[in-house]
């Protein structure tokens, strides 16, 4: 055998053994849609990769990349991350599903998450929240806080997640006022604090005075501080904002889902699954009621949160029509999971037409 043979075969040998030793330390990647300092979605994902950090140590590696657009940046992104030796990547946009899906064609042996989408493959499995039950609770404080009888909503894109939060909302908040109406504003945006402050502002000069939002920034809250308006915290507490404007908040907890799913990579056991959990597990949370909020009002929120949380009730429960005033659900029939996963309609007394 000569050198050339001899020096071939050891730098072989040295890329295995490299390559071995790289595996036992897992590569964690997440791609997040906004900043990691955006108060609201971005910021309790990345919450959620530092008590990965916490929890495992230095047994796995975490990186993330910020402020990826949705399309073609997510997908050259997500190819750099499986050619950098990523074992797991998270993906936590709805925006990302197909770059997720045609990147993970091309590397089989990488395991992909994807947040809030619906495509699965042998090494891609989707999870989400449901933010809805959350929103039932918000929805039916928005009805007892507004005094004008008008509520409004920032939404963001015109997807089934988003559908269903402005029905939740609405549904209860006529639970808790009969005469309540709602305006939707669409912003087409995840996370542009201009934009969300102009649509917030767009539904105070409309007579609004308690708003709601599905976008990821804190802007809203900070202009109904200064008219004196009644919000939400949106993924993230955003306590900064209480006792008002922010009277209660939804949060988004992610870390138990990721610590387990890279004790599964850990554990070499990682299989695709599909995760829809809600309040009962603790993916969604319900933020403390502030004192603005009158005792007999915070009371049936909490027993609202609370029957979510036993099973006894479910957010879309009939009777209820579609906007069309056709019947939707019977009295006491539930919607089930494969029609909500797919909403595209609103339900009766939403004014407006959900966009293409």
């Amino acid at each position: 055998m000569n050198i050339k043979s001899i020096l071939t075969g050891a730098v072989v040998a040295l890329g295995v053994a490299g390559a071995a030793f790289a595996q036992d330390k897992p590569k964690i990647g997440f791609v997040y849609v906004g900043p990691i300092g955006d108060g609201g979605w971005t910021y309790h994902h990345n919450e959620g990769r530092l008590a990965v950090e916490e929890h495992f140590g230095d047994a796995v590696e975490t990186t993330f990349i910020e402020s990826v657009p949705e399309g073609a940046d997510a997908e050259r992104v997500l190819t750099q991350m499986a050619l950098s030796g990523h074992d797991l990547i998270f993906t936590t946009s709805f925006g990302y599903m197909d770059p997720t899906i045609n990147v993970a064609a091309k590397f089989p042996n990488v395991k992909f998450e994807h947040a809030t989408g619906y495509k699965t493959a042998d090494n891609v499995s989707i999870y989400s929240a449901r933010f809805y039950e959350g929103r039932a609770v918000t929805g039916l404080l928005a009805g007892h806080m507004t005094k004008a009888n008008k509520i409004g909503y920032i939404a963001s894109f015109p997807i089934p997640e988003v559908i269903r939060g402005i029905n939740a909302s609405f549904i209860h908040a006529k639970k808790a006022n009969p005469d309540v109406e709602m305006s939707v504003v669409w912003v087409y945006t995840w996370f542009d604090p201009a934009k969300e402050g102009d649509a917030t502002q767009a539904l105070l000069d409309q007579g609004v005075d308690v708003i709601l939002a599905h976008t990821d920034s804190t802007a809203p809250l900070t202009i109904l501080e200064a008219a004196g308006g009644y919000g939400f915290g949106q993924a993230a507490d955003m306590e900064q904002f209480a006792p008002a404007p922010r009277v209660s908040s939804i949060i988004d907890n992610w870390a138990p889902y990721y610590i387990e799913r890279t004790q599964a990579i850990l554990d070499g056991n990682w299989t695709s699954v599909s995760t829809w959990n809600g309040i009962a597990s603790g993916m969604v949370e319900i933020g403390e009621i502030s004192d603005a909020v009158p005792a007999a009002a915070k009371a049936e929120a909490e027993a609202l949160r609370d029957a979510i949380i036993s099973g006894e009730y479910h957010p879309f429960t009939g009777p209820l029509n579609k906007q069309d005033g056709s019947v939707w659900l019977a009295d006491g029939e539930v919607a089930d999971d494969g029609t909500l996963a797919g909403m595209g309609f609103y339900v009766e007394g939403i004014s407006g037409n959900v966009p293409n």
